[in-house]
């Protein structure tokens, strides 16, 4: 039997036609372009597309609550009660709706699941079904029309506008199958009004009349205004996460880390990390960040109510932030001035470099062809040792024959470059031809390929002396 010799890749041709064109229009132009949008919102329109329901909820309950307040003295076991229900109605948006239901963070047991999607309910900002479509749809299309809570469309609109105008278009298309497939989720949904009705207003209200005989303060305080603050607190995340703070793993998008948005937020607010690494069932990774969420679901674990918590790679999460520190590192070195690439200088003959030192302070040191002429006063260790080395080879004695010079030097006579001598250059001394400061240099991809000359004639060093010259 022969052997089979696999066929050889052609030689790529410059002949061949130029490839059609691809078409880059992702889903969002496209869905975009096909489905009918509401008009922008004017001073003649305006009132008719508000949603008058949401409108008269986001805005009387902080005013019949802070009215309230007025007239209601504050006992001390119904503000500890409010703070209390404020972290069990907010964690069942943090824990449960948010990295339970909308990005399957981790499994929790039926019970867990009923105190969730109760507490949920508590917190009264929609169903469990239609909460995570959106907040999945926000996920899928950050930062663009088809994002419910698009930030680029102001402060104002990510916080509360969103939920006060009718969509001027369809959310994004979102996959909730696994949500419409669960039994709990289904059965929330059904009776959401009296899951609202019963953990947002009857709970908190009877709790501290039935134990302290506190009705008043108990509708006041731990109904209406624990109520304001939990709804400011989910909004915030929409918000304030993609406005204060810093992008340590990725700046493709809005989303921020912030210490405030954290404390805001019942821990929501190292929101640039959730949105790189979603389906992590933290949101603070450090142990001493502020993260409750993270706690109670580790808790839950604990207990045997919570499994199979998902945690992204590390090595995955440090690429992250390895690529904002080089993003951060690359913006540092290109507001440096650096030398002339070797590509850009001159190969000058010994006979031109001799005939130019002549006339000009020119000293060769690693291969490359050096002008001293503003720096003869400025030698540390005084003129002579430099007006010796005109015309001459200078790399013994730059790195250690005369004196064995600081990187800081090393990096300055790299300024000092007019010309690359041709022939000159050890191969032994590769490394001594690259100042300190360029060993360690962040490129991107593209310029990692470098294309140089196949066979690159002498020039003359007058030439480039006279352009740089010039240019000072």
């Amino acid at each position: 039997m022969g052997v089979l010799t696999p066929p050889l890749t052609p030689p790529r041709s410059h002949s061949l036609s130029k490839p059609a064109p691809v078409d880059l229009e992702n889903y969002v132009t496209r869905t975009l372009r096909q489905q009918p949008m509401l008009p922008p919102l004017d001073r003649h329109n305006w009132y008719k597309e508000l949603i008058w329901l949401h409108v008269a909820f986001i805005f009387l309950t902080p005013v019949i609550g802070f009215v309230g307040a007025y007239y209601t003295k504050l006992r001390w076991q119904t503000g500890l009660f409010s703070v209390f229900y404020y972290f069990v109605t907010g964690l069942g948006i943090t824990a449960g709706y948010h990295r339970l239901w909308a990005h399957r963070c981790y499994n929790a047991t039926r019970p867990l699941q009923y105190f969730l999607a109760l507490a949920g309910a508590g917190a009264i900002q929609g169903s469990i079904k239609w909460w995570s479509r959106g907040h999945r749809a926000h996920h899928r299309y950050t930062d663009t029309e088809l994002d419910p809570y698009n930030a680029h469309r102001g402060f104002y609109w990510s916080h509360i506008g969103w939920i006060m105008t009718k969509p001027r278009t369809r959310p994004g298309m979102a996959d909730v199958g696994d949500l419409k497939n669960n039994d709990i989720v289904r059965w929330q949904h059904k009776y959401f009004t009296w899951c609202l009705l019963s953990m947002g207003f009857v709970l908190p209200s009877v709790v501290p009349w039935i134990l302290w005989g506190d009705l008043q303060g108990g509708i006041v305080y731990a109904a209406i205004l624990r109520l304001v603050f939990v709804h400011h607190s989910t909004f915030c995340v929409n918000s304030l996460a993609h406005w204060l703070g810093e992008a340590p793993f990725d700046d493709k998008h809005t989303p921020r880390d912030h210490l405030i948005t954290a404390l805001v937020t019942v821990g929501e607010g190292y929101h640039n990390f959730h949105h790189q690494f979603p389906m992590d069932y933290r949101n603070a990774i450090k142990w001493y960040q502020y993260d409750p969420t993270k706690w109670f679901i580790w808790c839950c674990q604990q207990a045997g109510l919570a499994s199979h918590l998902k945690i992204f790679p590390t090595n995955e999460i440090r690429k992250g932030q390895l690529t904002m520190h080089l993003k951060k590192l690359r913006k540092i070195q290109q507001d440096l001035t650096w030398p002339e690439s070797i590509n850009e200088l001159p190969v000058v003959t010994w006979a031109n470099f001799q005939e130019q030192a002549a006339t000009t302070p020119l000293i060769l040191i690693s291969g490359f062809i050096h002008d001293v002429t503003d720096f003869l006063d400025e030698h540390p260790g005084g003129r002579h040792h430099l007006t010796r080395y005109i015309g001459q080879d200078a790399t013994a004695a730059f790195f250690g024959g005369v004196y064995d010079h600081s990187n800081a030097a090393h990096n300055l006579l790299a300024m000092k470059r007019v010309g690359v001598l041709h022939g000159g250059h050890p191969h032994a001394l590769d490394d001594k031809s690259i100042p300190p400061s360029q060993k360690l240099r962040i490129a991107e991809y593209s310029e990692l390929v470098i294309n140089l000359p196949a066979d690159e004639e002498p020039s003359l060093l007058s030439e480039n002396l006279t352009r740089r010259r010039n240019v000072a």
